[in-house]
Formats: C-alpha cells, structure tokens, sequence
C-alpha cells in the first residue's frame, strides 16, 4: 500500500520505487490474467468520476461493454448545478444530466440537445434543461435516484444495457487540506488550489444508493477517469461503501490519465504525480492508461502504463480523449 501524501507540482516525491503492484489488492489477478466472469463475450464495465472526462468514457464504453454502469461524482457546487443544490438541498444534477445523455447516445438528438440547452434572458437565466428536469422530478417524486432513472428513461436508456448512478443521493461537499494546512471547501474554489494534499467528503460517512457496491464487486473493468483527480475521480471514489469496494473488487482498475496537468489542481504533475495522489487515498489501479506523444511525462510509475494513441484529431474540437480510440485502448488492456 502506497502510504506517502499526495505529491505538489510533480516535485518531492521519495525518489524510491513504489512496492510492486502484485500486492495492492489480494485475490485479484495480476493484468493479463484471465478472471472468472459471469459474461460471455464482452464485460461488465463501471466508469467513475465526474464532468466532460466521464462522459467520454461511456461513450467508449457503449462500444465494448455489454453493461455500464456510470458512478457520478456529486458534490458539485458551480454554475446551475451549484444553485440548485443550494436552493433546494439536492445532490449535484449537472453531472448526472451530461452522462445520462452520453450513455443513452442521445448527444446529437433534439432531446439530449434540449437537455443541455441553458436558457438565457429568463427567470432561469443560467440554467440547463436538464439540471431543472432533474431538479424537478426529485421534488416530485421526493427521490434523487428515482429522478436520475425516470430520465434515463425518457432519454431511451435501456437498463439491460446501462445505468447512471449518482455516488450518493445525500447532498455532499468536497473539502480539502494543503500542503501549508490550508482547509479549503467547496469543489469549485478546489479546482482553482494549488498544493492540494489531501481531500474528504463532507459529512464524513455518506452512503450510495443500495446495491452500487455490489455493481463494483461484479464488474469486470473498473474505468476511473479521465477527468480531475481530486475534485471528480476522488469526489465519487471517497464515498465510504464505493471506496471498500474498489480495494476489494477483482475487476481490473483501470486509470485513464488526463491529457496534461491542470492548472492550478494538478499544476506540474507527470503521470506518477496523478497515482500517487489517487494511492494516497486508498485508491491503486492495476495499471494507467496515458495518451501516447502527449506533453505529459511518465516519472515513476509503480504500476504498469499502457500508452496508446487517445486523442480526437478534428482540431475543431481541440484537444480531447476520442471516445473510439479510448474504446480500443480500454478493450485490449482487458486480462
């Protein structure tokens, strides 16, 4: 087990090798390592984490997987999102609303378009379609989960296939310790630190939904990534029941490391600066996916890095994980 704290800008970490991963999770089998699945032909995959990083994720997901189940960070406070929870104490929705219509593949139909569509010069002025349908199917039905289903529903999702979760229906908030023993709260003003040393949900102990643990223990690739390590990955990851699970479950935990460091959050990081800080919290994939020829170092990894083309090549789109290659990449690490 990896017990240092989370590195700072990519400097000061122990020059020593990190403990071979064999160890990290007993009963699992090493990568490349043939497991016992319930699945004939294609896995059972959860992706977990949180913003634009997740929703490319399902979308590869969808072309491998025979079932995924999406695990939301929720925890939110910016934006629509950000004002609803704080005028109706529900769990962040603007997460929620972006997987539902990725994993449904409804991105490019008048529904997930009218779902993202942020109204402006109104009494909503700021807010998503679809942050309000959620918002208002949980004051209706007294159920954020019941809410997430019923709009997973109307966007045709077929549950045989997938499903998107929210880490907790309780309302939560991220909080954070720097280097200098800064507290900081709120996952927005997060985003925005540097020097994070560590982070915590607040209050201590909540739940997932019934069951969720369970989707990990039985899945056959645990996919967490891309997106921001603290402030997405460890926001849904955190979560007391999703955090046992990862450590006990068999499935192989797969890392996609973001495409270069954030400013600010993960300001200076290589790629072992992103492992550590996930291993520092209890969280050990068994190997990390990384873009290949991206401006990214690799440093001292402890676990085994994959590298594989990633990128989106339409330059109208900028620079982004392409849901297809992700996809090929993601279905031949599998053991």
């Amino acid at each position: 087990m990896h017990r240092r704290s989370a590195p700072l800008g990519g400097h000061g970490r122990a020059t020593g090798r990190r403990p071979a991963p064999a160890g990290r999770h007993p009963g699992r089998p090493p990568p490349g390592c043939p497991q016992v699945s319930a699945r004939e032909h294609r896995p059972r995959v959860v992706a977990m984490g949180g913003g634009r990083g997740l929703t490319a994720t399902l979308r590869a997901a969808r072309r491998y997987a025979s079932h995924t189940t999406a695990i939301v960070a929720t925890a939110d406070d910016s934006g629509s999102t950000g004002r609803l929870r704080s005028a109706l104490s529900i769990p962040a929705p603007g997460d929620l609303r972006r997987c539902l219509t990725a994993l449904a593949g409804a991105e490019d139909e008048p529904l997930g378009q009218a779902l993202e569509y942020r109204f402006s010069g109104t009494d909503v002025e700021g807010h998503a379609l679809g942050n309000l349908l959620l918002a208002g199917l949980t004051a209706v039905t007294g159920d954020f989960l019941a809410a997430t289903v019923r709009t997973a529903a109307l966007l045709g999702l077929d549950p045989e296939q997938g499903q998107v979760v929210p880490a907790t229906v309780e309302p939560v908030d991220l909080s954070a310790v720097t280097s200098n023993g800064t507290r900081i709260t709120g996952q927005y003003a997060i985003s925005k630190t540097a020097g994070i040393r560590r982070v915590e949900l607040s209050p201590p102990g909540v739940k997932p939904p019934d069951g969720l643990a369970r989707t990990i223990h039985d899945a056959d690739q645990v996919v967490l990534g891309p997106g921001s390590v603290y402030t997405s990955l460890l926001a849904a990851a955190l979560v007391d029941d999703l955090h046992a699970a990862l450590a006990a479950t068999r499935a192989q935990l797969v890392y996609v490391c973001n495409l270069e460091p954030e400013v600010a959050e993960t300001q200076g990081y290589d790629v072992a600066a992103h492992v550590d800080a996930l291993c520092a919290h209890g969280v050990e994939p068994d190997l990390v996916l990384v873009h290949d020829g991206g401006p990214l170092s690799t440093g001292d990894v402890g676990v085994p890095v994959v590298r594989a083309d990633l990128v989106r090549s339409d330059p109208q789109y900028g620079t982004a994980h392409d849901s297809v290659k992700l996809a090929a990449a993601l279905a031949t690490v599998l053991p």
